[in-house]
């Protein structure tokens, strides 16, 4: 490539990097108003999920851990990339003693057929009873109990049982929307002979807020920002105006807010965001979802560097083919090269080397390659941000700073990801929140808080209290 050559493209380069920040900006006036939007499809969605967006579906927990539970207890944890299976036995004291294993879910399996799903988490959780089969004080007539957290949308009637609504993330399992997820895991885990009574179905922010409720008496909220993205809050039941059943004795209802649905004319989206969505199985869904979670940053930060390379010569004159493919570039590899601290970006030359197999960078192309992640990662903190102020609206609790006030977080965007965690963090605090508000709210990492509420749930539907 000539020289001449050369300094065109390093200009076309300049030109396209700033006029993607400037579309990956979001002020915090649009924020603001972002929130707003969604507290208002918020309140729809309590009165009817079909007029919104986001459905606040009804979890039927109406009560919370006080931390005094104490039992042996199961949980199955079904993830967008992880399916873990826990024994938790609850001492009565805040304090548990858990043992887990976790084991990622082949892609084939999570677009197979729904026998062939249920079929291999049967098969991981009799693998973990005969482990642990020793631990299981036996008592005639008495089954194991366990909670399963399942992290897709499903309509509820009772604490029991749930019937798929939509799969979410990368999953697509055959003949499966419309069925009872309970029914599903308890036919497989009869087929198994693994005697246990599936006690309850909740969703993994659901269990996130019970699991971090047993640690801490003043969490409100739960937010999972991973693979996907939700939240989970206590709603008073009184504000539930559609349908559901007997009102609960505790006057409270924990909702499944299903925010990752949210849709609005509002959100800032960019015709990286739209190609994306289109090229997705599930097209027109899960938009706010596609533009913040694990699931797709990385995917939002290949395409863009596509379009550098493709337009702007960022690799040279060829494209790298591994370039072209989907999902190639996973989050966990943006964020390391997002948190290069070294002087001559040597991490960001091996993952651009490792993943897709482009070697020679110069400093100056790896900068471009930060910023591009620097720039995806901003954006979805800072939506990220203000989906949380609306959760806060929702309890009254973005104006009020009397006592603490604690979220639950989990999610690999948030415990692995320091960048985005810290803008997050920070947005909230410094440009959505009042200051004497912002002190008394604490976003906080509970570890494997989803599962060990779903034990805790599972305790509290015990059939042998």
């Amino acid at each position: 490539m000539g020289s001449c050559e050369n300094v065109k493209n390093g200009k076309k380069l300049e030109e396209m990097v700033r006029k993607i920040e400037e579309e990956f900006w979001v002020p915090v006036e649009l924020l603001k108003e972002l929130s707003d939007d969604m507290v208002l499809m918020m309140q729809k969605g309590l009165e009817d999920e079909e007029s919104s967006s986001i459905k606040m579906l009804v979890s039927y927990v109406d009560s919370l851990p006080s931390g005094h539970e104490e039992g042996c207890f199961y949980a199955l944890d079904l993830g967008g990339t992880n399916l873990r299976v826990m024994q938790v036995k609850l001492q009565g004291n805040r304090t548990i003693e858990l043992k887990a294993e976790s084991y990622m879910v082949p892609p084939k399996i999570k677009i197979g057929k729904l026998h062939e799903l249920f079929d291999y988490i049967a098969e991981k959780v009799s693998h973990v009873f005969e482990s642990v089969k020793a631990d299981f004080d036996t008592v005639p007539g008495k089954k194991r109990e366990l909670g399963f957290t399942f992290s897709f949308p499903v309509h509820q009637t009772r604490i029991n049982s749930g019937t798929l609504l939509d799969w979410t993330k990368d999953y697509d399992a055959k003949d499966a929307i419309g069925k009872d997820m309970v029914v599903e895991l308890s036919k497989a885990l009869e087929k198994r002979a693994i005697d246990v009574n599936v006690t309850a179905l909740l969703n993994d922010t659901v269990g996130t807020l019970a699991g971090g409720r047993f640690n801490n008496k003043n969490v409100v909220a739960a937010v999972i920002l991973g693979t996907g993205m939700n939240a989970a809050y206590i709603e008073q039941s009184e504000r539930i105006l559609k349908p559901y059943g007997l009102p609960p004795k505790s006057g409270q209802m924990v909702i499944n807010t299903e925010w990752g649905n949210f849709n609005s004319s509002l959100l800032p989206l960019t015709d990286y965001d739209c190609a994306l969505d289109s090229d997705s199985p599930n097209h027109h869904k899960q938009i706010l979802e596609k533009m913040l979670s694990g699931r797709y940053l990385g995917e939002i930060v290949r395409r863009i560097l596509l379009s550098l390379a493709d337009d702007a010569a960022l690799f040279g004159d060829i494209v790298p083919p591994k370039l072209r493919q989907p999902y190639v570039l996973g989050t966990d590899i943006v964020s390391a090269m997002h948190g290069d601290k070294s002087t001559d970006l040597s991490v960001v030359g091996k993952c651009l080397e490792k993943v897709l197999e482009i070697t020679n960078v110069s400093l100056e192309k790896k900068k471009v390659v930060v910023k591009i992640c620097e720039v995806v990662a901003t954006r979805g903190a800072r939506l990220s941000a203000f989906a949380i102020l609306s959760i806060l609206k929702m309890l009254g609790k973005d104006k009020t700073s009397a006592g603490e006030t604690v979220v639950a977080i989990d999610g690999s965007l948030f415990g692995k990801y320091e960048e985005f965690k810290l803008c997050l963090q920070k947005t909230l605090a410094d440009e959505l929140l009042d200051e004497e508000v912002s002190k008394m709210v604490v976003l906080r990492q509970f570890k494997d808080a989803s599962g060990i509420g779903a034990a805790v749930v599972a305790a509290s539907q015990s059939i042998y209290d």
